[in-house]
């Protein structure tokens, strides 16, 4: 049993709702709330259905590239290879258990989510309070809760005094949300439903009481279950690629392997044995089953370099993802922000001054505005107004700043303490007691205290909401006592300060001689006002640099917050998001000042935020379902969108995204176990630096790739082009099984360790569609197979027919020239886009020469342990073979040089 449909419980009267839900402040009886329990059942969040464990394990084996792994596995079992195969086979099972493993992700979100309910609530039931198990609320059930308490389902305020809520997990706001019994409008957001209390969030102070509307998924945390639950999820660019590369590599190596059975025995007359030998040969030589490893050891080495940048990486093509992306969606607090409230101005009568310093650490100076520069410092010694509204603000407040392991925080509330912070900066030491305090109030939207200042002077101090105030006092301080109230000059900065996205506090006072006590009924109407407190989250300083690095790298920087739309745009444009910056593609449309709220979005359908959603970098007051929406309409553009998020609320926005940014320090488990990323310091810059790394991976994946797959191209065609001919086979499949082997352990490892190029994050994010092998690779992998191929063919040519030879002594040449050409094709491949004809070529990575290194030490195995003899058909070769081989070598280096210059001027990256 829930609200009905048609009643909106925070747009309605107690009493209204109490009589939808059949219930009264007394509450419901034990047996009414048995018999809806059984009705609408426990308050807990539903289990997602699973799939059987067996299914979902074997669906990590539809693949083509898994495929092509078995096939090889397969056919080195008939080969009688067994180790071979075992490895393959065991390569194929890893991949499919860490697919299944990861898959486990979203389960796991769900569960963190489930972790945030209450266990227990004060409940009214037969008239009297008791404890009873969260579970076993029900509709219609009267609680309570107090400071410190989980709210346990949502509930619909029927008492409430001086109540807040920290509601950041569910809305993204960054301080706590007051709390009132008033109806508010029946459109508005859940960050703006003061009247309501959400399942899962926690009240900071005061108390209140509230009858439950709605239960387990019906609740607003519910519904963010259902969505995370129901979000399908995207392959990253990388892992559509590697599908495509290996459903074209697939189809061209059964095409020609059927030619080569067909010319082999319509043209040679091969017995069918020897071309059954031969297509197994070719087969095996053109299956790249180290790909997989290649691209996964790559990743692997990307996430250790990535968690020394503070951004732990849950799931390894994610890292290639980041590299890829072309827009980030972030959060606003504590990422774009510090998540310390700071008053940056303050204004008295007689004053503006700046605040200089930023968060809770107590240092910085206060200056005199000045539009020309910095202005002149300012103490409390020589500027009395400002002494007196410091003084007023610190008095009036039960915040302090603390110092923690070095690092400075607030106990109470982040707007008292920013006030409190500035009274550090100022040195200010209050003298004399407190006598009585008025808490704050969300009707009223002020506190007060009754201060006796040490010298017999008793003044009653305010701190509030500036019309409040300003509805209370009759005059303002100014050098000469006081004077009548300009109230149309405090309006105007009220308004001023407003649009700098700055949240206003003011103070004022009135002399209490005598007074003992204070009430809020006696705390006067005939007040005066010292000044205005002008207070803001502010932006990171690293923020600000990582989104200029990330326009120049082409990156679009949104966004979307629960906060309100004008603090929301004046941070945008602190942070440059907005404002002074490149504008979108051509033809785009982009307003830099515009802001779409969460209500505009309500109105808005799909194909309607389709067409603006790319020129609108502010969003603001979001919901969970206009955060997927935003995604999902950025995503329409063929956009790939990094979604960043701390709360709850966030998780099905992360799922959705293509890669999902959670923050370690202040996010949910629910959201961390969602996010594919989770940054370790909450910092937007981690974000940039792991875009950075991103790219220099996927660009190393790609080095490794159009290194790797010529290995395969020349053996394939050195089997192909002697079938063809009618000459015996220069490499026997062992031998081609030894130099996949070699160069699989060694080279193609080497250039995971390439460092990132120089444009790396100057060149604009590549195409979501653009293919791991470009066509400038493509060419570069067509010839590098041709010339090494062609190499190791006329090295056994010259052994066999020139000098006569026995075929293991060919053959053993013929494998240390495929070995070393692909020595030197590497130093090639470390530069794709630029010539390798310069010193850098032999620096920068210390893994290219480890992996040659011990390719040489491999091959001198091969070529001289007798019992290598044996098992590979190898022989023992002279100085004279190796010479030639190292004149190929460097023949393969230059030649392929020249490929390169051919291939950039003929053809697109």
């Amino acid at each position: 049993m829930t609200v009905a449909p048609e009643l909106a419980a925070h747009a309605e009267t107690p009493d209204a709702v109490f009589t939808t839900l059949a219930s009264s402040p007394d509450g419901l009886t034990e047996a009414q709330a048995a018999h809806r329990l059984a009705e609408v059942g426990p308050n807990r969040l539903p289990e997602p259905p699973r799939k059987n464990v067996v299914l979902r394990f074997l669906e990590h084996f539809d693949d083509v590239l898994i495929y092509i792994l078995l096939a090889a596995a397969v056919l080195k079992a008939i080969l009688g290879d067994w180790v071979d195969f075992a490895v393959i086979l065991a390569v194929a099972v890893a991949n499919a258990v860490v697919g299944f493993v990861q898959e486990g992700r979203a389960d796991k979100a769900l569960a963190g989510i489930a972790t945030m309910l209450s266990l227990e609530a004060d409940v009214r039931r037969d008239g009297g309070w008791r404890t009873v198990a969260a579970d076993d609320l029900v509709p219609g059930d009267v609680v309570r809760v107090r400071s410190g308490d989980r709210v346990p389902a949502d509930a619909r305020l029927v008492e409430a005094t001086t109540l807040q809520v920290e509601e950041a997990a569910l809305t993204g706001e960054s301080v706590p949300a007051s709390k009132d019994v008033e109806p508010v409008g029946a459109d508005a957001g859940v960050g703006d439903r003061s009247s309501m209390l959400f399942s899962g969030t926690i009240v900071t102070a005061g108390r209140g009481v509230a009858v439950v509307t709605a239960t387990a998924g019906a609740t607003e945390i519910g519904r963010i279950q259902q969505l995370v639950a129901e979000v399908d999820h995207l392959d990253t660019p990388l892992t559509r690629q590697l599908a495509r590369l290996g459903k074209q590599l697939s189809l061209l190596i059964l095409l020609m392997a059927a030619a080569m059975l067909v010319i082999g025995r319509v043209i040679h007359d091969f017995a069918l044995d020897e071309l059954v030998s031969a297509a197994i040969g070719f087969a095996v030589a053109a299956v790249p089953e180290g790909l997989p490893a290649l691209v996964t050891v790559t990743l692997a080495l990307g996430v250790q370099q990535m968690a020394r940048r503070r951004a732990i990486t849950r799931k390894l093509t994610s890292v290639e993802g980041l590299g890829s992306v072309t827009t980030i969606c972030s959060d606003k607090t504590g990422t774009l922000t510090r998540n310390e409230m700071t008053v940056r101005t303050v204004v008295t009568p007689e004053a503006t001054y700046d605040v200089e310093g930023l968060g809770y650490e107590p240092v910085g100076a206060v200056r005199v505005h000045d539009d020309e520069g910095p202005g002149d410092p300012a103490t409390l010694d020589t500027r009395a107004d400002l002494a007196a509204l410091v003084g007023a603000g610190v008095r009036c407040n039960d915040a302090r700043a603390v110092q923690t392991d070095g690092h400075w925080g607030i106990v109470g509330q982040p707007t008292e303490g920013a006030v409190v912070v500035l009274g550090d900066k100022l040195g200010y030491a209050p003298a004399g007691q407190r006598l009585a305090q008025v808490p704050f109030e969300s009707s009223t939207k002020f506190a007060a205290t009754l201060d006796d200042l040490g010298d017999g002077t008793r003044v009653v101090h305010l701190l509030g909401a500036p019309d409040r105030l300003l509805d209370r006092c009759t005059t303002q301080r100014d050098d000469y006592g006081s004077a009548p109230l300009d109230t149309a000059y405090w309006e105007r900065q009220i308004d001023e300060l407003g649009a700098q996205g700055l949240r206003v506090l003011a103070a004022a006072r009135r002399d209490a001689t005598d007074e003992t006590a204070l009430t809020g009924d006696d705390v006067g109407t005939e007040l005066e006002l010292l000044g205005l407190f002008g207070i803001v989250d502010p932006p990171r300083p690293e923020a600000v640099a990582a989104i200029a690095d990330c326009h120049r790298a082409g990156i679009r920087v949104k966004m979307i917050t629960g906060d309100h739309a004008g603090t929301a745009l004046a941070i945008a444009r602190e942070l440059g998001i907005v404002g002074g910056r490149v504008a979108g593609e051509a033809g785009e449309p982009h307003d830099d000042a515009e802001v779409i709220t969460g209500a505009e979005l309500e109105a808005m359908s799909n194909e309607q935020l389709r067409q603006r959603v790319r020129g609108v970098d502010v969003f603001a007051r979001t919901s969970p379902e206009h955060k997927i929406r935003i995604v999902r309409a950025l995503q329409s553009h063929r956009e790939v969108v990094a979604m960043t998020g701390d709360g709850v609320n966030d998780a099905p926005a992360l799922t959705r995204a293509d890669v999902g940014i959670a923050m370690g320090i202040k996010g949910t488990e629910a959201t961390k176990e969602a996010a594919d990323i989770v940054l370790a310091d909450d910092n937007f810059a981690t974000i940039e630096r792991a875009v950075e790394e991103g790219r220099r991976i996927y660009d190393n994946i790609r080095k490794s790739v159009a290194f790797l797959l010529p290995t395969n191209g020349a053996q394939s065609l050195v089997i192909l082009v002697a079938v063809l001919a009618g000459l015996a086979l220069p490499l026997t499949p062992v031998q081609i099984l030894w130099v996949n082997l070699i160069t699989a352990v060694t080279l193609s490892l080497a250039l995971a360790g390439e460092p990132a190029e120089p444009d790396v994050m100057t060149r604009p994010p590549r195409s979501p569609d653009a293919h791991v092998v470009s066509p400038r690779s493509l060419g570069l992998i067509l010839v590098a197979s041709v010339v090494i191929g062609a190499s190791t063919l006329a090295v056994f040519l010259l052994e066999k027919e020139q000098l006569g030879v026995s075929d293991e002594y060919a053959q053993t040449a013929a494998v240390l020239m495929l070995a070393l050409g692909q020595l030197a094709y590497l130093f090639n491949c470390r530069f794709l886009g630029s010539t390798s004809l310069t010193w850098r070529v032999l620096v920068g990575n210390r893994l290219v020469w480890v992996a040659a290194g011990a390719l040489l030490v491999l091959q001198l195995v091969f070529t001289y342990a007798p019992f290598m003899h044996d098992w590979f058909g190898s022989a023992s070769i002279g100085a004279r073979e190796w010479g030639i081989a190292a004149l190929g070598a460097l023949v393969v280096f230059l030649v392929l040089e020249a490929a390169k210059v051919v291939t950039r001027r003929t053809l697109r990256e």
